[in-house]
Protein backbone atom coordinates (compact mmCIF):
# COMPACT_ATOMS: atom_id res chain seq x y z
CA UNK A 1 0.00 0.00 0.00
CA UNK A 2 1.22 3.49 -0.82
CA UNK A 3 2.67 5.15 2.29
CA UNK A 4 0.91 8.46 1.68
CA UNK A 5 -2.43 6.71 1.32
CA UNK A 6 -1.88 4.70 4.49
CA UNK A 7 -0.98 7.86 6.40
CA UNK A 8 -4.16 9.56 5.22
CA UNK A 9 -6.40 6.61 6.06
CA UNK A 10 -5.02 6.17 9.56
CA UNK A 11 -4.85 9.84 10.48
CA UNK A 12 -8.38 10.49 9.28
CA UNK A 13 -9.63 7.56 11.36
CA UNK A 14 -8.52 9.24 14.60
CA UNK A 15 -9.33 12.98 14.68
CA UNK A 16 -7.37 15.53 16.64
CA UNK A 17 -10.23 15.88 19.13
CA UNK A 18 -9.69 12.31 20.34
CA UNK A 19 -5.96 12.89 20.72
CA UNK A 20 -6.56 16.10 22.67
CA UNK A 21 -9.14 14.35 24.82
CA UNK A 22 -6.73 11.58 25.77
CA UNK A 23 -3.87 14.02 26.31
CA UNK A 24 -6.04 16.00 28.74
CA UNK A 25 -7.07 12.90 30.65
CA UNK A 26 -3.49 11.61 30.84
CA UNK A 27 -2.28 15.00 32.03
CA UNK A 28 -4.89 15.20 34.79
CA UNK A 29 -4.08 11.69 36.00
CA UNK A 30 -0.36 12.39 36.06
CA UNK A 31 -0.92 15.72 37.81
CA UNK A 32 -3.01 14.16 40.57
CA UNK A 33 -0.72 11.13 40.90
CA UNK A 34 2.36 13.30 41.22
CA UNK A 35 0.75 15.51 43.87
CA UNK A 36 -0.59 12.64 46.00
CA UNK A 37 2.78 10.84 45.77
CA UNK A 38 4.55 13.96 47.02
CA UNK A 39 2.20 14.15 50.00
CA UNK A 40 2.82 10.49 50.83
CA UNK A 41 6.58 10.85 50.49
CA UNK A 42 6.59 13.93 52.67
CA UNK A 43 4.63 12.09 55.35
CA UNK A 44 7.12 9.21 55.41
CA UNK A 45 4.40 6.63 54.66
CA UNK A 46 5.00 3.65 52.36
CA UNK A 47 2.65 2.55 49.55
CA UNK A 48 1.85 -0.66 51.43
CA UNK A 49 0.73 1.26 54.52
CA UNK A 50 -1.31 3.63 52.38
CA UNK A 51 -3.02 0.70 50.69
CA UNK A 52 -3.88 -0.89 54.03
CA UNK A 53 -5.35 2.43 55.22
CA UNK A 54 -7.91 2.46 52.39
CA UNK A 55 -8.35 -1.32 52.13
CA UNK A 56 -6.57 -1.44 48.77
CA UNK A 57 -3.43 -3.15 47.55
CA UNK A 58 0.00 -1.54 47.45
CA UNK A 59 -0.21 -1.81 43.66
CA UNK A 60 -3.37 0.31 43.60
CA UNK A 61 -1.53 3.12 45.37
CA UNK A 62 1.47 2.82 43.04
CA UNK A 63 -0.75 2.83 39.94
CA UNK A 64 -2.59 5.90 41.16
CA UNK A 65 0.68 7.74 41.77
CA UNK A 66 1.96 6.79 38.31
CA UNK A 67 -1.13 8.22 36.60
CA UNK A 68 -2.98 4.98 35.89
CA UNK A 69 -6.73 4.50 36.41
CA UNK A 70 -7.75 2.72 39.64
CA UNK A 71 -10.94 1.90 41.50
CA UNK A 72 -10.16 4.39 44.29
CA UNK A 73 -13.07 6.58 45.42
CA UNK A 74 -13.26 10.15 46.69
CA UNK A 75 -13.68 8.73 50.20
CA UNK A 76 -10.43 6.77 49.73
CA UNK A 77 -8.61 9.96 48.74
CA UNK A 78 -9.94 11.83 51.74
CA UNK A 79 -8.78 9.00 54.02
CA UNK A 80 -5.33 9.07 52.44
CA UNK A 81 -5.06 12.82 52.95
CA UNK A 82 -5.87 12.36 56.62
CA UNK A 83 -3.38 9.48 56.85
CA UNK A 84 -0.69 11.67 55.30
CA UNK A 85 -1.42 14.54 57.67
CA UNK A 86 -2.01 16.90 54.74
CA UNK A 87 -2.45 20.58 55.57
CA UNK A 88 -5.73 22.30 54.76
CA UNK A 89 -4.10 23.92 51.72
CA UNK A 90 -2.62 20.66 50.43
CA UNK A 91 -5.89 18.87 51.08
CA UNK A 92 -7.82 21.45 49.07
CA UNK A 93 -5.35 21.27 46.18
CA UNK A 94 -5.29 17.46 46.12
CA UNK A 95 -9.07 17.25 46.04
CA UNK A 96 -9.21 19.88 43.29
CA UNK A 97 -6.79 17.85 41.17
CA UNK A 98 -8.79 14.71 41.94
CA UNK A 99 -12.05 16.33 40.87
CA UNK A 100 -10.41 17.68 37.70
CA UNK A 101 -9.28 14.16 36.87
CA UNK A 102 -12.73 12.70 37.56
CA UNK A 103 -14.30 15.35 35.33
CA UNK A 104 -11.87 14.50 32.50
CA UNK A 105 -12.67 10.80 32.93
CA UNK A 106 -16.40 11.49 32.71
CA UNK A 107 -15.97 13.49 29.51
CA UNK A 108 -13.74 10.80 28.01
CA UNK A 109 -16.25 8.07 28.88
CA UNK A 110 -19.08 10.05 27.30
CA UNK A 111 -17.08 10.60 24.12
CA UNK A 112 -15.58 7.13 23.82
CA UNK A 113 -12.79 4.90 25.10
CA UNK A 114 -11.02 6.58 28.03
CA UNK A 115 -8.35 3.94 28.54
CA UNK A 116 -5.77 5.53 26.29
CA UNK A 117 -5.33 5.28 22.53
CA UNK A 118 -2.62 2.66 22.97
CA UNK A 119 -4.76 0.13 24.84
CA UNK A 120 -6.10 -1.67 21.74
CA UNK A 121 -2.48 -2.32 20.76
CA UNK A 122 -1.24 -3.49 24.17
CA UNK A 123 -0.37 -6.91 22.77
CA UNK A 124 1.96 -5.27 20.23
CA UNK A 125 4.19 -3.30 22.59
CA UNK A 126 6.65 -4.10 25.36
CA UNK A 127 5.15 -4.18 28.85
CA UNK A 128 6.87 -0.96 29.89
CA UNK A 129 5.78 1.13 26.90
CA UNK A 130 2.21 2.06 27.98
CA UNK A 131 3.69 3.96 30.92
CA UNK A 132 5.93 5.91 28.55
CA UNK A 133 3.03 6.67 26.19
CA UNK A 134 0.98 7.91 29.13
CA UNK A 135 3.79 10.28 30.16
CA UNK A 136 4.32 11.44 26.59
CA UNK A 137 0.60 12.21 26.24
CA UNK A 138 0.74 14.35 29.40
CA UNK A 139 3.96 16.16 28.47
CA UNK A 140 4.30 19.59 26.93
CA UNK A 141 7.95 19.06 25.93
CA UNK A 142 10.00 16.04 24.89
CA UNK A 143 13.74 16.28 24.32
CA UNK A 144 15.35 13.14 22.97
CA UNK A 145 18.88 12.10 22.05
CA UNK A 146 19.03 9.28 19.52
CA UNK A 147 22.18 7.57 18.26
CA UNK A 148 20.76 4.56 16.39
CA UNK A 149 17.16 4.98 15.20
CA UNK A 150 14.71 7.75 14.39
CA UNK A 151 12.48 8.57 17.36
CA UNK A 152 9.02 7.01 17.22
CA UNK A 153 7.26 10.37 17.00
CA UNK A 154 8.80 10.94 13.56
CA UNK A 155 9.02 7.46 12.05
CA UNK A 156 7.31 6.91 8.68
CA UNK A 157 5.05 3.87 8.25
CA UNK A 158 7.61 2.12 6.03
CA UNK A 159 10.39 2.79 8.54
CA UNK A 160 8.19 1.43 11.35
CA UNK A 161 7.43 -1.68 9.28
CA UNK A 162 11.15 -2.26 8.77
CA UNK A 163 11.80 -1.96 12.52
CA UNK A 164 8.96 -4.37 13.27
CA UNK A 165 10.45 -6.94 10.88
CA UNK A 166 13.84 -6.60 12.54
CA UNK A 167 12.30 -7.07 15.98
CA UNK A 168 10.14 -10.04 14.93
CA UNK A 169 10.96 -11.51 11.50
CA UNK A 170 7.89 -13.77 11.60
CA UNK A 171 5.43 -11.04 12.59
CA UNK A 172 2.20 -11.28 10.61
CA UNK A 173 1.15 -8.58 8.17
CA UNK A 174 -1.89 -7.82 10.33
CA UNK A 175 0.17 -7.25 13.48
CA UNK A 176 2.77 -5.28 11.54
CA UNK A 177 0.06 -2.90 10.35
CA UNK A 178 -1.35 -2.61 13.87
CA UNK A 179 2.06 -1.40 15.00
CA UNK A 180 2.05 1.13 12.19
CA UNK A 181 -1.42 2.31 13.25
CA UNK A 182 -0.22 2.79 16.82
CA UNK A 183 2.81 4.77 15.60
CA UNK A 184 0.65 7.11 13.53
CA UNK A 185 -1.86 7.64 16.33
CA UNK A 186 1.01 8.46 18.66
CA UNK A 187 2.31 11.04 16.21
CA UNK A 188 -0.93 13.02 16.43
CA UNK A 189 0.61 14.46 19.59
CA UNK A 190 2.65 16.67 17.27
CA UNK A 191 -0.53 18.42 16.12
CA UNK A 192 -0.79 20.16 19.49
CA UNK A 193 0.89 23.58 19.14
CA UNK A 194 1.55 23.58 22.90
CA UNK A 195 3.63 20.40 22.60
CA UNK A 196 7.30 20.75 21.63
CA UNK A 197 9.67 18.07 20.37
CA UNK A 198 13.43 18.59 20.34
CA UNK A 199 15.27 15.85 18.48
CA UNK A 200 19.06 15.59 18.82
CA UNK A 201 20.36 12.87 16.50
CA UNK A 202 23.71 11.36 15.71
CA UNK A 203 24.68 11.16 12.06
CA UNK A 204 24.57 7.38 12.45
CA UNK A 205 20.75 7.61 12.65
CA UNK A 206 20.79 8.94 9.10
CA UNK A 207 23.31 6.37 7.90
CA UNK A 208 21.64 3.22 9.24
CA UNK A 209 19.28 1.76 6.64
CA UNK A 210 16.44 -0.28 8.13
CA UNK A 211 14.32 -1.22 5.14
CA UNK A 212 16.96 -0.15 2.61
CA UNK A 213 17.79 3.09 0.75
CA UNK A 214 14.27 3.79 -0.54
CA UNK A 215 12.77 3.57 2.95
CA UNK A 216 15.50 5.81 4.33
CA UNK A 217 14.98 8.37 1.58
CA UNK A 218 11.34 8.62 2.59
CA UNK A 219 12.24 8.78 6.26
CA UNK A 220 14.71 11.61 5.75
CA UNK A 221 12.18 13.51 3.67
CA UNK A 222 9.81 13.15 6.60
CA UNK A 223 12.43 14.58 8.99
CA UNK A 224 12.99 17.49 6.61
CA UNK A 225 9.26 18.21 6.47
CA UNK A 226 8.89 17.95 10.25
CA UNK A 227 11.77 20.37 10.83
CA UNK A 228 9.69 23.14 9.23
CA UNK A 229 7.08 22.98 12.00
CA UNK A 230 7.40 25.61 14.71
CA UNK A 231 7.05 23.09 17.55
CA UNK A 232 9.67 20.65 16.23
CA UNK A 233 13.42 21.18 16.41
CA UNK A 234 15.86 18.73 14.78
CA UNK A 235 19.61 19.14 15.17
CA UNK A 236 22.34 16.81 13.94
CA UNK A 237 25.55 15.73 15.66
CA UNK A 238 27.94 14.83 12.84
CA UNK A 239 30.68 12.21 13.05
CA UNK A 240 33.33 14.95 13.14
CA UNK A 241 31.67 16.84 16.02
CA UNK A 242 34.42 15.82 18.43
CA UNK A 243 34.00 14.79 22.06
CA UNK A 244 30.66 15.23 23.81
CA UNK A 245 28.68 13.56 26.57
CA UNK A 246 26.36 11.86 24.09
CA UNK A 247 29.15 9.45 23.15
CA UNK A 248 29.03 7.78 26.55
CA UNK A 249 25.28 7.37 27.10
CA UNK A 250 22.58 5.26 25.52
CA UNK A 251 19.65 6.93 23.75
CA UNK A 252 17.28 8.65 26.18
CA UNK A 253 14.29 10.95 26.35
CA UNK A 254 13.63 13.80 28.77
CA UNK A 255 9.89 14.26 29.37
CA UNK A 256 8.71 17.57 30.82
CA UNK A 257 5.23 18.59 31.91
CA UNK A 258 3.16 21.79 32.08
CA UNK A 259 2.58 23.47 35.45
CA UNK A 260 0.19 21.58 37.72
CA UNK A 261 -1.21 24.62 39.51
CA UNK A 262 -0.07 27.53 41.65
CA UNK A 263 2.92 27.81 39.30
CA UNK A 264 4.16 24.39 40.46
CA UNK A 265 5.69 22.29 37.67
CA UNK A 266 5.59 18.49 37.69
CA UNK A 267 9.05 16.92 37.99
CA UNK A 268 10.56 15.85 34.64
CA UNK A 269 11.24 12.19 33.89
CA UNK A 270 14.11 10.61 31.96
CA UNK A 271 13.28 7.47 30.01
CA UNK A 272 15.87 4.99 28.75
CA UNK A 273 14.91 2.09 26.54
CA UNK A 274 17.08 -1.00 26.50
CA UNK A 275 15.75 -3.89 24.46
CA UNK A 276 12.43 -5.02 25.91
CA UNK A 277 12.95 -3.08 29.15
CA UNK A 278 12.44 0.54 30.07
CA UNK A 279 14.09 2.53 32.84
CA UNK A 280 12.58 5.70 34.32
CA UNK A 281 14.53 8.25 36.36
CA UNK A 282 12.81 11.06 38.26
CA UNK A 283 15.31 11.80 41.04
CA UNK A 284 16.52 15.39 40.57
CA UNK A 285 20.20 14.47 40.65
CA UNK A 286 19.81 11.86 37.90
CA UNK A 287 17.57 14.08 35.78
CA UNK A 288 20.15 16.83 36.22
CA UNK A 289 22.88 14.60 34.82
CA UNK A 290 20.91 13.97 31.65
CA UNK A 291 20.11 17.66 31.33
CA UNK A 292 23.87 18.24 31.37
CA UNK A 293 24.24 15.65 28.59
CA UNK A 294 21.64 17.54 26.55
CA UNK A 295 23.56 20.79 27.04
CA UNK A 296 26.79 19.10 25.96
CA UNK A 297 25.16 17.65 22.83
CA UNK A 298 23.50 20.93 21.92
CA UNK A 299 26.89 22.64 22.09
CA UNK A 300 28.30 20.49 19.27
CA UNK A 301 25.13 19.99 17.20
CA UNK A 302 24.59 21.71 13.88
CA UNK A 303 22.04 24.48 13.63
CA UNK A 304 18.53 23.56 12.49
CA UNK A 305 19.23 25.08 9.08
CA UNK A 306 22.52 23.23 8.58
CA UNK A 307 20.89 20.02 9.84
CA UNK A 308 18.19 20.35 7.18
CA UNK A 309 20.83 20.76 4.47
CA UNK A 310 22.61 17.56 5.54
CA UNK A 311 19.35 15.60 5.80
CA UNK A 312 18.33 16.59 2.28
CA UNK A 313 21.81 15.84 0.93
CA UNK A 314 21.79 12.30 2.34
CA UNK A 315 18.20 11.76 1.18
CA UNK A 316 19.33 12.52 -2.40
CA UNK A 317 22.14 9.96 -1.99
CA UNK A 318 19.58 7.29 -1.08
CA UNK A 319 17.41 8.29 -4.05
CA UNK A 320 20.28 8.09 -6.56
Amino acid sequence: MDTAILDKVIVNTYPDSETNKMAGLAASRVAFGTYIRELRTRSGKKPLAAGVEIDKSRQTVVRMENGYPTNASTNDIERLLGFYGASAEDRQEALRLWQDMRAEEKIAQQQGDSRGYWQPYADQVAAHLPRYLRLEAAANRVTTYQSVLVHGLLQTPDYRRAIARIEEPDLSIVDTERRVELAVRRQERLNDPNFRLELLISESVLRHQPGGPAVMAGQLRRLAEASEHDNISIRLITFDAGSHRGLTVQPFTLIQFPPLSRDVTDAPVVYLESGSAGVYHSKPELVGEYQEVISSVRAVALSESDTLDVILKIAKEYEA
